[in-house]
């Protein structure tokens, strides 16, 4: 005998069928103005000291905070005077996005106003290995996409090295801050990129360069 609750769960289930098929939904999620970034954790040396990769993760949420703190670390705007970031940059052009694909969708960090805006809709976690299976249950991986055209007058080589520096440094400042948090990341090459590129809708433009998971380390 089919009840309410099982025709409610049957609504519910259609409705988030449409949601991860089309990306979209009734209503687009308000952007997340994360909390200033609090100055915690240990020590750079200490943080030197501990920084390693982890490729074992709880499927524990990160509470805003610790992403406010990360993302600041990582790519955040500390002398805002001249939009100055935590990472270098190629000749004063900012052409590195963040995406962040977690549990409840993919969302991209703006460093000037310190918040999340939505991407898109659906667990994409998994889709950003080429086969690593932590990957799709870890909370966090970050996707670190450039646009090559900002990147004028550049050689397509001096494109690709700056790409990959500012990936780079990017990545290490959250290994360090991770480090220092107790938190777990390993940096990945291990990313199918065009075809991430795709799934995200990203211009042909954007490349993606590399991915890096983040999280609690399973205990």
């Amino acid at each position: 005998m089919t009840t309410r609750r099982d025709v409610n769960l049957g609504i519910l289930a259609s409705a988030a069928a449409v949601v991860a098929a089309t990306g979209s939904s009734a209503q687009t999620p308000q952007p997340i103005a994360l909390p200033a970034p609090a100055d915690t954790g240990k020590s750079l040396m200490q943080a030197l000291k501990e920084r390693k990769s982890t490729r074992d993760y709880s499927d524990r949420a990160l509470p805003n905070q610790v992403l406010s703190n990360l993302l600041w670390a990582a790519w955040g705007v500390n002398r805002p005077q001249i939009d100055g970031r935590t990472a270098p940059h190629w000749h004063n052009i900012y052409a590195m996005d963040i995406y962040l694909a977690m549990a409840d969708g993919v969302w991209v960090y703006e460093p000037k106003s310190h918040r999340l805006l939505f991407h898109m809709a659906g667990d994409l976690r998994g889709q950003t290995t080429t086969g690593q299976p932590f990957v799709a249950t870890a909370p966090l991986n970050l996707v670190y996409a450039f646009e090559l055209a900002k990147l004028t007058p550049a050689t397509d080589s001096e494109k690709a090295v700056a790409a990959a520096a500012c990936a780079a440094v990017v990545a290490q400042n959250v290994y360090l801050y991770c480090a220092s948090e107790g938190l777990g990341s390993v940096l990945r090459q291990s990313v199918p990129g065009e075809a991430l590129a795709k799934t995200l809708k990203l211009p042909p433009s954007q490349i993606i360069q590399f991915a890096q998971t983040v999280g609690y380390p399973k205990t």
